[in-house]
């Protein structure tokens, strides 16, 4: 259905689009039968695919990457798709609209998507009592679902303020998350990318370690980092990801290298590059994280996955989960089963 379907939502504004087909998704699986349709439908369930990382049992190793359900609008709708996780955000403290539109585009010749988002949001009070609302409600076919909570800062708020921002963050969805992924990659907010630099990052994780204690519970706090970082700045990474002691690394958020796109006027967009020009670059990065390091910390690969052989690659080098993002729009639903399918196909 989603190949007959895709040229005719391809001719429309990727955000519209966006929200046009989530929320004809959400009235379907309103609709009596139609969630479990939707699960019959998309969800591989075999006992196989389930994997335990930082110390949570996933269902299965694909999940949907931060930025498709920013406000955790879809969790329900998402998971009876098959994802094995999700993952909301970016959140910030305040709401704020993001950048001016338009703000997405797509290079369908090169399968990519350029977005300048800006961290568009209804704030983390919203977004938490979305979650809290979902862990109430959740049909006993979803209970269990790992949830990720990506967090970031507000653009009006200075990096020398930023810590403050992340903290208001983490604490407001401590009880509604599984885990944690701080965005400090996103090349969307003015001055983000800075943070990445090892000492104001090492200030950042272990100020967030400090407060991840609650009732003697801690949750898996893990780095998001950009694909365009050189081996020295790897290097720092890994360093920074052993010295802090949190869970793992997210490899990796969009590109600002543009120079693969076939689509001249696309390629003069400001924002990040995801999709298959990015496949390469993040194998890159994965690989290198996890030789350099010996395995020491977990990755999730997230990418230019478009195929169930793309996934495998990024797990053949070092990846302990995947993500989708770009690859789901491209390729719809069914990416996600296919992917399974060829995990379980391996020897």
């Amino acid at each position: 259905m989603y190949p007959l379907l895709k040229p005719i939502l391809f001719l429309f504004d990727p955000e519209k689009v966006h929200y046009f087909v989530t929320r004809n998704l959400k009235r379907f699986n309103r609709f009596p039968g139609g969630a479990a349709l939707s699960r019959a439908l998309w969800d591989l369930k075999d006992t196989r695919l389930e994997k335990e990382v930082f110390g949570l049992k996933f269902k299965n190793p694909v999940g949907l990457a931060a930025g498709f359900d920013k406000n955790g609008e879809f969790i329900g709708e998402m998971a009876n798709l098959g994802f094995g996780f999700i993952e909301v955000g970016t959140v910030t403290p305040l709401p704020q609209p993001g950048n001016p539109k338009p703000r997405m585009f797509r290079s369908v010749a090169d399968k990519a998507i350029i977005n300048r988002m800006g961290f568009n949001n209804l704030g983390v009070d919203v977004v938490a009592e979305r979650i809290a609302t979902y862990r109430r409600n959740a049909p006993p076919a979803q209970k269990g679902l790992i949830i990720g909570g990506n967090i970031g800062k507000n653009k009006n708020t200075p990096n020398e303020d930023a810590v403050s921002d992340y903290i208001k963050c983490f604490d407001r969805l401590f009880d509604v998350v599984d885990y944690f992924v701080v965005n400090v990659s996103s090349p969307n907010t003015p001055g983000l990318r800075a943070l990445q630099e090892k000492e104001p990052l090492m200030h950042l994780l272990n100020t967030l370690q400090q407060r991840n204690n609650k009732n003697g519970i801690s949750k898996p706090i893990l780095l998001k980092i950009a694909p365009d970082l050189s081996n020295e700045q790897l290097d720092d990474i890994v360093e920074i990801v052993q010295q802090t002691k949190i869970a793992g690394v997210i490899a990796a958020n969009t590109t600002i290298d543009k120079a693969t796109l076939t689509n001249k006027k696309i390629k003069e967009e400001a924002g990040g590059l995801s999709g298959v020009p990015l496949a390469k670059r993040s194998t890159e990065v994965i690989r290198y994280l996890a030789e350099r390091s010996k395995h020491a910390f977990p990755i999730i690969g997230v990418g230019g996955i478009h195929s169930g052989a793309d996934a495998l690659e990024k797990l053949e080098a070092g990846a302990s989960l995947v993500q989708l993002y770009t690859g789901f729009i491209y390729e719809g639903p069914g990416l996600i089963k296919r992917i399974n399918r060829k995990i379980l196909s391996e020897p």
